[in-house]
């Protein structure tokens, strides 16, 4: 009976490490990305896979904002861990303009064109970082834009945190849309070709953006 009770308690004490390793990753996963706050997005693919992709807006260091939000920061040492962010981002040469807000926030307006057939993925910020992306997949001849994708658990640990996501994101192209999650679409004014889809955010619980473009 005694041994009962011991692989018993063993049992509930590995259950209990591993719930707690589960939540520990998903903390260390969403402390270590950066995540859009208010933003405006504008993406044109053409005819031919030719792309034109703009973020200008906020997004967050959830890292550094978690620390400063709990106060484990003084003031020089938010200036070092901002410091060494901007050196991360600078590094790309898409970053048009780049400014530290507060909060871990910052303010950043990045820009990037080519041929997607070439180039076959566009990542707004980076592939391990992807906020925005577009991705040619050539064995279907499909075209796909897609916002940042968050399990439904941790958009709860986001909200809980204090942060949030708003913004616009609009796609103009001629080509042939297999499939969308757009809140509006309209015809473009100065193009009868194209149309504009749109995904108007208003909280990190939306849907994730999404839309398959067909391309020969």
């Amino acid at each position: 009976m005694e041994k009962l009770v011991s692989i018993d308690n063993t049992m509930k004490n590995n259950n209990f490490f591993i719930k707690t390793a589960t939540a520990f990753a998903a903390l260390l996963v969403l402390s270590s990305c950066y995540l859009p706050q208010r933003f405006d997005a504008e993406i044109e693919v053409d005819a031919a896979g030719y792309y034109s992709m703009i973020f200008d807006g906020y997004i967050a260091d959830v890292g550094l904002y978690q620390s400063l939000q709990s106060g484990d920061l003084n003031e020089e040492q938010e200036a070092e861990k901002v410091a060494i962010l901007e050196g991360d981002l600078s590094r790309d040469s898409s970053v048009q303009s780049l400014e530290y807000f507060k909060l871990g926030h910052f303010r950043i307006k990045w820009e990037r064109k080519g041929d997607l057939i070439k180039s076959k993925t566009v990542t707004f910020l980076r592939r391990n970082e992807s906020m925005l992306s577009l991705k040619y997949v050539s064995d279907a001849g499909l075209i796909e834009m897609m916002g940042r994708s968050i399990r439904q658990s941790d958009r709860e640990k986001i909200a809980q945190m204090g942060l949030g996501m708003q913004g616009e994101i609009r796609l103009k192209t001629p080509l042939l849309v297999v499939d969308h999650n757009a809140t509006e679409v309209k015809q473009d004014k100065n193009d009868e070709t194209s149309q504009w889809y749109i995904w108007r955010i208003a909280n990190i619980f939306q849907s994730t953006p999404r839309i398959l473009l067909k391309i020969e």
